[in-house]
C-alpha cells in the first residue's frame, strides 16, 4: 500500500508540474489549437533508460491525451521501427541510429528531438581492454539490427574494425548473455539499463565503455524521439504536446528518480537497479546538446560501418523535422 501510495502521490505531482510548467508561456495549451486526436501510442520498452516515456503517461494525459497506449510487437521482438513504419506506434524514443538506417530504406519515419544522453555499456572479459580487442571475439547482442548491434557496429567502425568480418556476433536473451559471460564463453556483450547495473552489482566482466561519460560517445544523443511520418503531418498539435509532455518527463527523472523508478518497477523493472541507472543516465543533460549533430555523427559512422550509403545530410534532408524541438527548447528553458 505505502508503494501504490507513493507512487499516487507522484503522478499527482507530475499533473501539478506539467501545470505549473505551463505557467512559463502565459495559455500555452490556450494558443494552441485543440488536439486532432485524444490517442496517443507509445513503445512498451523493456529498458530503464527510456524511463521518460513510462513517467510521461500523466504528463500526457495533462496535455489533453484521454487513450494514452504502450504497444509491444511481440512477432518483432525488441524491434520497434517495424510499429513505427506500419502506423501502429505514433511516436517512439529509442536509440537514434538504427532509426537512421529506416530512413534511407525509406521508411516513413522521422527525428523529432533528442531525449537524453548515454545509456550503452560494453562489457567484456579481462582480455579484452578496449574496442580493437574484439577483433575475432565473439560478442553478444540481443538480436541482429537491435540497437546493441547497431551501437556496437558504430563503434567498431569508428576504432577501424569491420563489424561485419572483424566481430562475430551472436544473438542471446540478456539474462543468458550475463551467464556466458560469466562463464568466458562469449568474450564481451552490450546491453542498456538494466543489464549492466545487474552486471556490476554481480562482479561480472568489466567496463570497456560507457556511453555516458566516454568520448565521442557521450557528446550526443543516444535515445531520440521520432514519429511515423503521417502522424505528424497530420497532427501537428499532438506531436507537439507528446513531445512536451516526453521531455517535462526526462526533468522529472532528474528531480525525482525515486518516485520514477518506482513507476518502472511497475512495469517489472527491478527498483534498485532501476533507481541506479535512473540516477546514472546524464537526463540533465538534453537542452546542452542539438539532435541533428547527433543523426550526422551516426549517420558517419553508419557508413563507415557499411551499414548505409546515404549522406548525412540527406538522411537530415529525408528524415528530420526539428519544429516542434526548437519550439519547445524555448518553451521549457530551465
Amino acid at each position: 500500500m505505502p508503494v501504490m501510495q507513493d507512487r499516487r502521490r507522484f503522478l499527482a505531482t507530475l499533473s501539478s508540474t506539467a501545470a505549473a510548467g505551463l505557467l512559463h508561456v502565459p495559455n500555452v495549451l490556450g494558443q494552441e489549437a485543440p488536439l486532432e486526436t485524444t490517442r496517443i501510442r507509445l513503445y512498451d520498452w523493456s529498458s530503464v533508460c527510456i524511463a521518460p516515456q513510462f513517467v510521461a503517461e500523466e504528463l500526457l494525459r495533462s496535455e489533453g491525451f484521454t487513450d494514452v497506449q504502450y504497444v509491444r510487437d511481440e512477432p518483432s521482438g525488441s524491434l520497434p521501427n517495424p510499429l513505427l513504419a506500419s502506423g501502429g506506434i505514433d511516436i517512439n524514443s529509442q536509440f537514434s541510429a538504427p532509426s537512421i538506417l529506416r530512413v534511407e530504406a525509406g521508411d516513413p519515419v522521422v527525428f523529432l528531438g533528442g531525449l537524453h544522453i548515454g545509456c550503452f555499456e560494453l562489457f567484456g572479459t579481462e582480455q579484452i581492454r578496449a574496442l580493437r580487442d574484439l577483433k575475432g571475439k565473439r560478442v553478444a547482442i540481443p538480436a541482429l539490427g537491435s540497437s546493441s548491434h547497431v551501437f556496437l557496429a558504430s563503434m567498431a567502425a569508428h576504432v577501424g574494425l569491420d563489424p561485419i568480418r572483424d566481430i562475430d556476433f551472436v544473438t542471446y536473451p540478456a539474462a543468458q548473455s550475463m551467464q556466458l559471460l560469466a562463464d568466458g564463453k562469449i568474450d564481451a556483450l552490450l546491453n542498456f539499463p538494466p543489464i549492466p547495473q545487474e552486471l556490476r552489482a554481480k562482479k561480472i566482466g568489466h567496463v570497456i565503455v560507457n556511453s555516458s561519460v566516454d568520448r565521442p560517445w557521450s557528446q550526443y544523443f543516444c535515445c531520440m524521439i521520432a514519429g511515423n511520418r503521417e502522424f505528424v503531418r497530420k497532427h501537428p498539435v499532438a506531436t507537439k504536446r507528446a513531445m512536451r509532455a516526453l521531455l517535462k518527463a526526462v526533468d522529472a527523472c532528474v528531480t525525482a528518480p525515486e518516485r520514477a523508478a518506482r513507476i518502472a518497477a511497475d512495469r517489472g523493472f527491478p527498483y534498485d537497479y532501476s533507481l541506479q541507472a535512473i540516477r546514472e543516465v546524464p537526463y540533465v543533460k538534453w537542452r546542452n546538446y542539438e539532435p541533428e549533430d547527433t543523426v550526422r555523427f551516426y549517420a558517419l559512422r553508419l557508413r563507415e560501418a557499411g551499414m548505409i550509403k546515404s549522406s548525412p545530410n540527406k538522411i537530415i534532408a529525408d528524415g528530420t523535422d526539428w519544429r516542434f524541438w526548437n519550439e519547445l527548447k524555448r518553451e521549457l528553458k530551465a
